[in-house]
């Protein structure tokens, strides 16, 4: 047998989760984000971007009142280039703890507060049109943060626990994963109705151990990032399980954790391909992008779960990652990532694959 016989037959060999993706090329773009004087980011858990490709950016900024139990989120909105042009919903009721940020197909901004348990719904002019959730009185006698009793309790519709994002159907519909403690997705149609919610806590088909974020396809195909059990399902719009995705790609050995010490699991949320953050790109050739904290990469997918490529490591430098948090993918090749530990939202531009 020749050497390239060999080769080719060792390669044929090897399972396709085990031979690692191509790397994909990418630049992120510097300085891009123009704040005005004495206003600063905080920890970055949102980024989005409307059909003017204003870039919308949800974090826990402007934060008041001590380190527990202090408010920390503000929404504030960027032009194309980058030059700052407002804040919306300053001083709002419902800011808590900012978590995710998403812009529908009618340039409505959707906030997502994991503090208050609430859902806030801008028209493109900032102002409130409809609110979901409702978070604890300040006069309660039990207001404190929610507790994680085993079991837990039964979820109550109209209400979350700790919600971590959303997404819409071509009818409007908005899907919303509820989150670190229901477990499960509700499905509120175009006027503001509860319709239902599917999901409970678990790792099998259906179930979730925090659903952190969610995405939804031109063919209305749920995609729901189950980051605790290391794998993104995908549901029709009635809730039915259709299949899911995982992403078997190991670490590098030289890998560095962005923050303590370095995981050594291979289940759970600090596991390889552990998806924090995904987004769809528009059609008519759609494909899905996922992040994970450890080793700090970004992948992108064929909506069917085909690893096409990858990029991107933990670290403070221009191009390396500290716990993305949410992803914006306006075309194949542009992403704005937000960052939890970097307190930042970078601009990737990314080089085409031929």
């Amino acid at each position: 047998m020749n050497r390239s016989v060999l080769v080719l037959f060792l390669l044929l060999a090897i399972p396709a989760s085990a031979q690692q993706p191509p790397e994909i090329q990418y630049h992120s773009v510097p300085d891009f984000l123009k704040l005005p004087p004495d206003v600063y980011f905080g920890e970055v858990p949102g980024v989005a971007v409307n059909s003017k490709g204003h870039i919308f950016v949800f974090t826990r900024g402007n934060s008041t009142g001590p380190a527990y139990a202090a408010s920390a989120a503000q929404l504030l909105e960027f032009a194309p280039d980058g030059k700052f042009l407002r804040e919306i919903g300053h001083n709002l009721y419902a800011w808590s703890f900012a978590h995710a940020v998403k812009v529908d197909k009618g340039d409505n901004i959707w906030a997502v507060d994991k503090g208050s348990d609430m859902v806030i719904k801008f028209n493109p002019e900032g102002r409130v049109v409809m609110v979901f959730g409702r978070k604890q009185e300040a006069s309660d006698e039990g207001t404190a943060p929610l507790k994680h009793p085993k079991p837990p309790l039964p979820p109550v519709d109209g209400t979350f626990r700790q919600v971590t994002d959303v997404s819409w159907d071509a009818a409007g519909n908005a899907y919303v994963t509820d989150g670190y403690i229901n477990s499960r997705v509700a499905k509120i149609d175009n006027d503001g109705n509860w319709l239902k919610s599917w999901g409970e806590p678990g790792d099998q088909p259906g179930q979730f151990n925090l659903p952190h974020s969610i995405a939804v396809d031109a063919r209305d195909n749920i995609y729901v990032a189950d980051r605790g059990n290391r794998r993104i399902q995908v549901f029709d719009t009635d809730g039915k399980f259709l299949r899911q995705i995982t992403i078997d790609v190991p670490a590098p050995p030289d890998a560095r954790a962005a923050i303590g010490n370095k995981p050594t699991a291979t289940t759970g949320t600090m596991a390889p391909g552990s998806p924090w953050a995904i987004c769809i790109t528009p059609g008519p050739n759609q494909v899905l992008y996922s992040s994970d904290a450890f080793p700090g990469r970004v992948y992108k997918l064929s909506l069917d779960g085909k690893v096409l490529g990858m990029f991107g490591k933990a670290g403070k430098q221009l191009g390396q990652f500290g716990w993305i948090h949410e992803m914006a993918c306006p075309s194949e090749n542009e992403l704005y990532v937000s960052e939890i530990l970097n307190w930042r939202v970078q601009k990737l531009i990314l080089e085409p694959s031929h």
